[in-house]
């Protein structure tokens, strides 16, 4: 008999029973929630955090809410949404870097996040919520991507009711790797038709709220909009990079030093802080040759344009929000994933793939063979006509280190690192008639395991400690709900420790001890260095040699944080971890097929094919091919 956690009465009849509805019914007055994360995007890249690019609506979020100067994330992708869904450490979940590099074996790198850790669209819908995903995903497998499964990591089979994105890392944004619910599908325009992926999930984003408020105009939804920008392709409609033809032409040692000063003006950054000096490998504005530049300009322009377009995006889901009454009542958490990526190489490349960047012209570079060494001249010689194609829909471009160094002003290094370039990102909270000082800056330290346990705390939902069978690890963020009304109080969260392929790091009551491990490096001689945040935001003054104490204090507590939360053992490759992973030698399509993923297909990219195929003429007037 179907009478699990019946509540009610059974009598003979009806009449003299008791009924009990199972179905959760949350409070009318519950808010909306929706959580915007940005990919790949640095801490200095809004207009609100010190950019020259164009982002009104974000600051407009901003102006009406609160930016936070002092918030951090993984520096990695999968690991900072896994951390941002479930309000655990990534290794604890089993996320310890990106999914693509599937399972290496041990609890920390399942490349799936653990049953016992719910996602808060599982959490919520148990609540009553309607869940929308909408976006990246990069939460199961690479090998699950295609149509054949399995699914059970899917975002339908983790809570979410709606889905429509991409499940991979990364997709082109005018022929994007679609997948809405549980089955593939292609885009429903062409780029000749306008098709943009950002106006197709923004429109996505609309249908499933007016789809829900239609007929139920009194359940609250919770959304996660993931949008592919910023991270490569960088592509755009064409007229939001032509407005930023020639606004870089000064060079990024000069536009780094205006980000830096718009933010001590802003008052993001505070005074008295030191602009970090240049990362290794970005070469002087002065010594590059006037074809380089031309090329690295155009790579920024594109990337410019590509984030005012995702604002303008961004800021159509708003207004349409406003429009139909729900703003007011909707917790708005606006972040990045990471600091700006270091993908691009030196130089920035016109055709990144699959590994990685290439070279400017795309002839076959993994990011590891292009990388510290510099490209041959003829590549940018080589470009000519193909410079306008940036941006487009032949072309998959990545910015230099460079300009990914002007993003993370005024931070040292880039995405997979664990400095302040890596890890520190822009973070927005607009929630109308909650917040008390609209526009002000909070600078108390949080993470992004701090978001989940701030939306429970929001919406008053206790998680629960076991969910459907599963014993559930306990939350470990800490909610910045606290922040909304006082900007003076001291920080709640007391620790946080970082790890990203060897790269390590621990923030512990104001001070910050990092590592930066190169590959195969013994951990035991690396170098730490220490930094008091509370008086070095940029992390420019090491203390490790004045302070060795509290340096060794430090690093004693991130072996024992690393232990807490599963982060060992550590694993430093950058690359697939499972023996036997990798491309397969032998593919069988059977026609007609769902779409099948770039994952799942031969690696055409890297040198030249032929194709050798069996043609049936129906008859001798049949003509072409």
């Amino acid at each position: 008999m179907a009478s699990e956690n019946f509540r009610g009465r059974i009598g003979i009849t009806y009449k003299d029973s008791e009924p009990d509805w199972p179905t959760p019914a949350p409070r009318r007055d519950a808010p909306n929630v929706l959580v915007i994360l940005l990919d790949d995007t640095g801490f200095g890249n809004l207009g609100c955090y010190g950019s020259t690019i164009e982002t009104p609506n974000m600051d407009a979020l901003a102006a009406n809410g609160l930016r936070y100067s002092n918030f951090h994330v993984t520096p990695l992708c999968s690991p900072t949404r896994a951390s941002l869904l479930t309000g655990r450490n990534h290794h604890a979940v089993g996320i310890a870097t990106i999914t693509t590099f599937g399972d290496n074996g041990y609890p920390n790198q399942r490349g799936r996040i653990t049953r016992h850790a719910a996602t808060l669209a599982e959490m919520l819908s148990e609540e009553g919520f309607a869940t929308f995903a909408l976006g990246k995903w990069h939460l199961n497998p690479t090998e699950h991507n295609s149509a054949a499964g399995p699914y059970d990591e899917w975002p339908l089979n983790r809570g979410f009711d709606r889905f429509y994105g991409f499940l991979p890392g990364a997709t082109d944004q005018f022929h994007p790797e679609l997948t809405y619910d549980n089955h593939p599908i292609y885009p429903p325009k062409t780029p000749k038709e306008g098709y943009h992926l950002t106006e197709d999930l923004v429109d996505h984003a609309i249908e499933f709220v007016d789809d829900l408020k239609s007929i139920h105009p009194d359940t609250p939804f919770f959304m996660y909009f993931a949008t592919g920008a910023m991270h490569y392709p960088h592509q755009a409609p064409k007229a939001y990079i032509d407005k930023y033809r020639g606004r870089f032409d000064e060079g990024w040692d000069v536009l780094r030093e205006r980000y830096f000063e718009r933010q001590i003006e802003l008052g993001i950054v505070p005074p008295g802080t030191r602009l970090a000096p240049p990362n290794p490998g970005v070469k002087p504005w002065v010594e590059l040759k006037a074809n380089e530049k031309r090329f690295v300009c155009r790579l920024q322009e594109t990337w410019a344009g590509f984030l005012e377009h995702t604002d303008a995006e961004i800021g159509r889901l708003i207004e349409h929000l406003r429009a139909m009454g729900l703003l007011d009542d909707t917790l708005v958490m606006l972040t990045a994933d990471n600091g700006t990526s270091q993908n691009g190489g030196p130089f920035g490349v016109m055709n990144a793939g699959p590994s990685g960047a290439r070279n400017a012209t795309g002839s076959g570079q993994t990011l590891g063979e292009t990388i510290g060494r510099p490209q041959p001249e003829e590549d940018f010689d080589a470009i000519g006509e193909k410079l306008d194609d940036i941006g487009g829909p032949k072309s998959n471009s990545d910015i230099p280190w460079g300009w990914s160094q002007v993003g993370n002003t005024p931070l040292r290094w880039y995405k997979q690192d664990t400095h302040g370039g890596g890890v520190r990102v822009p973070m927005i909270v607009h929630y109308p008639h909650n917040i008390e000082e609209p526009g002000a800056i909070r600078s108390q330290f949080h993470y992004v395991t701090d978001i989940a346990p701030t939306v429970l705390e929001i919406l008053d939902v206790e998680p629960r400690s076991n969910y459907r069978g599963y014993d559930q690890m306990p939350i470990s963020g800490t909610s910045l709900a606290y922040t909304f009304g006082d900007g003076d109080c001291p920080t709640k969260k007391p620790i946080q420790h970082f790890e990203m392929m060897g790269k390590r790091g621990l923030w512990h009551d104001g001070w910050k001890a990092v590592s930066r491990h190169e590959p195969d490096e013994d951990y035991d001689s690396e170098q730490w260095e220490l930094y008091d945040l509370d008086r070095d935001f940029a992390e420019t003054n090491d203390l490790a040699a004045t302070e060795p104490q509290r340096l060794r204090k430090m690093i004693d507590l991130w072996w024992v944080e690393a232990g807490r939360h599963g982060v060992l053992p550590l694993d430093d490759r950058f690359g697939w971890r499972r023996p036997g992973g990798g491309d397969t030698a032998t593919y069988h399509f059977v026609p007609p097929m769902a779409h099948v993923p770039r994952a799942q297909s031969p690696t055409l990219g890297r040198g030249n094919w032929s194709l050798v195929a069996d043609i049936e003429i129906p008859d001798a007037a049949t003509e072409g091919v």
